[in-house]
């Protein structure tokens, strides 16, 4: 089992500990996401005549948001790898058929070649022959 951490944090200023398995990396990058969003709000006017509670509710509103915006994405770059899995498979599938298919046409053509080579010492025996006939005749 993970080791549980105790990571301190600044958050709006003050100073917390957070608790948990993950690493402290990532514990302090979870507060400076809270931070970065803090100081957006801060920067835009109507945020500073909203009671705390507004304030939270904000944030927590956008925190929401950016959440189910990169579930959105996620869901669609699994879907595409989903595509380009079957996609891939389906090159493979078509591989496998076309290299069936070139090593049997390189049987016909073989077959081929020694037919040709065949009929062409029949000639060649035919030609002797006939000009064995001639020869003779």
């Amino acid at each position: 089992m993970n080791k549980m951490n105790n990571i301190e944090v600044i958050l709006n200023n003050k100073k917390y500990t957070l608790r948990g398995y993950e690493s402290e990396e990532y514990l302090q990058k979870v507060a400076s996401y809270i931070n970065n969003k803090n100081s957006e709000f801060k920067k835009q006017d109507f945020y500073k005549m909203l009671d705390s509670e507004m304030r939270s509710i904000l944030m927590e509103i956008n925190i929401a948001d950016d959440y189910f915006k990169v579930r959105e994405q996620v869901r669609e770059i699994e879907q595409e790898n989903e595509e380009k899995a079957k996609e891939i498979f389906d090159l493979k599938h078509e591989l496998v058929s076309l290299n069936t298919k070139l090593s049997e046409a390189e049987k016909t053509i073989a077959a081929l070649k020694e037919e040709l080579n065949e009929n062409q010492k029949k000639v060649i025996r035919l030609e002797t022959e006939l000009g064995n006939k001639h020869t003779k005749g």
